[in-house]
């Protein structure tokens, strides 16, 4: 039996998955339903970061912290170990998690005339954050072929080229439809938004939950590393959303100072003192060995998904390359969005519905499958009956 095979009770624990499906879904009676909407997953965290959690709590004094040594060394070295990648300690800033951190390089780099440039479909907090500070939105769409995505670089250049768009925010693995760029790609990229001068932000907080191949982290590839800014956080791959803690790499120092202004204005920055705990349990030789094991049994969720959903008439589902997201297309069934996610609900399981992650979504579904087997097969189960009744 696996250690992910263990079914924990989540209701009534104040989770945002488990306990709010009333306020997200518009239903008075939620009871039996299955989430498997956001990006949390079901599984318990590896024990070295409760450890270092518990070993911080054996001193009860909880006073001002800041990130020391063995944090930073702790991030870096696991770059270098898990990816290949040497970062320099001083590009290292800290923030409470990956979306605040967006909404920081917005606000730093861009003003309210400037337009943000994102592909398409894609996860909602990059074109709500800069929204929500009075930036424009522009898309460059991804080309989608029997559930291929690829980028065309000729859209993707026109839509760097004009002087108002000055910052570009790359999904990198890609959230919601789980590919990961390969290096010729990450290198036009790269290569296009130097030449508009157009900032390069790369959000990789799915990056240590690659499946198929290797993560290849911009700033291990880039040609311009003063033009990139890069996101991560062990949040999604030790399940520890709930423990607030992101990381921005910044090599330009100029760069970096402006960030660091930006979030002393708004009294940002910093972990809290369980957050820094928490990182240095998860990036350790025990959260490497428990994140082995994770990944073998995402493999085999995402396995069963495919092979299940792609039995069924008008539905089509491909084995993800990152993440524990699926992107299941329904198109061929003629089905209203409205329609199916209501049918979803009545049949016991919540999924996000595809026109959450923009237009481009119009016709899929997201589905998170990091959970225990014997749930995984109940959801699937009760998806299943919906699209064959």
């Amino acid at each position: 039996m696996s250690l992910f095979d263990k079914v924990y009770t989540r209701q009534q624990t104040d989770s945002l998955k488990w306990d709010k499906l009333k306020l997200v879904y518009g239903r008075d009676n939620v009871d039996g339903i299955i989430p498997m909407w956001v990006a949390d997953m079901d599984f318990a965290a590896p024990k070295s970061i409760t450890q270092a959690i518990q070993k911080r709590l054996d001193n009860p004094v909880y006073g001002y912290s800041f990130e020391g040594e063995a944090c930073t060394t702790a991030t870096t070295n696991w770059l270098k170990s898990q990816h290949n990648t040497i970062i320099d300690p001083s590009w290292v800033l800290y923030h409470q998690g990956v979306v605040p951190a967006i909404a920081s390089v917005v606000e730093a780099f861009t003003s309210e005339a400037d337009t943000v440039l994102m592909t398409a479909p894609i996860y909602p907090p990059f074109f709500n954050s800069p929204k929500q500070l009075a930036r424009e939105v522009a898309f460059c769409p991804l080309d989608e072929s029997n559930g291929i995505y690829t980028l065309n670089f000729d859209k993707l250049e026109a839509a760097l080229a004009p002087e108002h768009v000055t910052l570009f925010i790359l999904c990198h693995p890609h959230n919601p439809i789980g590919f990961t760029w390969d290096e010729a790609a990450l290198r036009q990229i790269d290569a296009l938004c130097a030449k508009h001068g157009v900032l390069l932000l790369s959000d990789e907080i799915h990056s240590d939950l690659v499946l198929t191949g290797t993560h290849i982290p911009l700033l291990k590839i880039t040609a311009h590393p003063e033009n990139v800014i890069t996101l991560f956080a062990p949040t999604k791959t030790f399940n520890i959303a709930g423990i607030h803690a992101a990381m921005m790499f910044v090599p330009d120092a100029q760069k970096r100072q402006t960030l660091q202004k930006t979030m002393q204005s708004h009294a940002q920055g910093g972990l809290n003192i369980f957050a820094i705990a928490a990182i240095e349990g998860a990036f350790s030789k025990e959260g490497a060995n428990w994140l082995a094991e994770l990944k073998d049994y995402l493999r085999a969720n995402i396995r069963y998904t495919a092979e299940q959903l792609n039995a069924v008439d008008g539905l089509r589902i491909h084995e993800n390359d990152a993440t524990y997201l699926m992107w299941l297309d329904y198109r061929a069934t003629n089905l209203d969005e409205k329609d199916v996610m209501n049918r979803l609900l009545d049949a016991g399981v919540a999924l996000d519905p595809g026109t959450k992650y923009g237009e481009y979504g119009k016709g899929f579904l997201r589905i998170n499958i990091a959970c225990p087997k014997e749930t995984l097969e109940q959801g699937i189960s009760r998806i299943k009956a919906v699209f064959t009744a």
